[in-house]
């Protein structure tokens, strides 16, 4: 059952199995340093479909079911899924996932989705036997058109910007099984120190993921020398620097244990990619194609998850309002 250790953090008691995992990424992010480590690297950035968006459900669909087929299960086994995407009423993930027949709740957390699903598929497979998904998927296409500029304006990028990736990753949670397993959850809160540009989403984020890794160390007891890495997600190379120097004034030092998926899925001195990748796939593609193996096999044996999102509405951007931010923590070990 659940165990409220702090006011948002919760310990896992039955520890919940991780049962299966997927990934696909398109052609710039299977060139980087982690391209032999995922599933499906799709050199076509359509999918085989008409637009953008079509290509990033197919995307989103093909991760979802070779999840499903990895963990030994059907469709009609899974009790939910929980998934989202960055685009206008998580349109990718409906369309995608229409055709599973599975139950859904869409959920919204920005680049964070990855995390705040696999929290969610965890406490539900923790209170009951089941088996639930977390999942999402973003496209440098989509993400362009939406929130930044038409593909073809060809504006030029601030050395803080990052790079949306084209990609996706699924885990299958259940209340029984074999490691990976998932140990305790934080539930981040929306943080805002007032950063307004949105060509710096390192420095929007970081506060909310020292925020959620202050708040788990605080509950739980644990320290950084208690894990192998901690994970962020997306904060690249700017929020990544800013994440250390908020925590050392807390008396916190992770920077032997660090590892940002957006600072390591490109590589930034080649791909000309500024300060990093970014997109709700980028985390979830790191994390099932790069992480989930090696706490499998044991080279990690305690690791801490948290996907950071900027909470960016190109409506309240163009109004002048601040960007606030979000980050959820999930602790991951090896063994129980």
């Amino acid at each position: 059952m659940l165990k409220k250790i702090g006011r948002s953090t919760f310990a896992l008691e039955n520890a919940p199995s991780i049962l299966g995992f997927s990934s696909t990424v398109g052609e710039k992010e299977g060139k980087g340093p982690l391209g032999g480590c995922f599933d499906q690297v799709e050199e076509d950035s359509h999918f085989g479909k008409e637009t953008w968006e079509q290509a990033e459900s197919e995307m989103l669909s093909r991760t979802v079911r070779n999840a499903i087929k990895k963990s030994g299960l059907q469709s009609e086994d899974i009790n939910c899924i929980f998934s989202g995407d960055l685009i206008n009423q998580c349109l990718s993930t409906t369309y995608g996932l229409r055709d599973l027949n599975i139950p859904f709740l869409g959920i919204y957390g920005a680049c964070s989705t990855m995390a705040e699903g696999l929290l969610l598929a965890s406490c539900f497979a923790e209170s009951t036997d089941g088996k639930f998904i977390a999942s999402t998927s973003s496209h440098f296409s989509t993400a362009e058109r939406q929130f930044r500029f038409p593909l073809s304006y060809g504006e030029q990028r601030t050395p803080s910007a990052q790079w949306t990736c084209t990609a996706s990753g699924a885990v299958v949670v259940s209340s029984k099984g074999t490691s990976p397993y998932i140990r305790a959850v934080s539930i981040g809160q929306i943080t805002d120190l007032g950063v307004t540009d949105a060509n710096n989403m390192g420095a929007v984020m970081a506060p909310a993921a020292a925020s959620v890794i202050k708040t788990y160390f605080n509950d739980s007891g644990y320290s950084p020398d208690d894990f192998d890495v901690i994970v962020t997600g997306d904060l690249g190379l700017v929020g990544s620097k800013l994440l250390k120097e908020l925590l050392i004034k807390d008396g916190i030092d992770i920077a032997s244990q660090h590892r940002d998926c957006g600072s390591i899925i490109f590589d930034i001195d080649e791909q000309d990619v500024h300060s990093g990748g970014s997109g709700c796939g980028c985390s979830a593609s790191v994390l099932c194609g790069y992480f989930l193996p090696k706490v499998k096999t044991g080279e990690i044996k305690e690791m801490i998850f948290a996907a950071t999102g900027a909470l960016l509405s190109p409506a309240a951007a163009q109004q002048g309002e601040t960007i606030p931010s979000i980050s959820h923590l999930i602790h991951i070990s090896h063994k129980i």
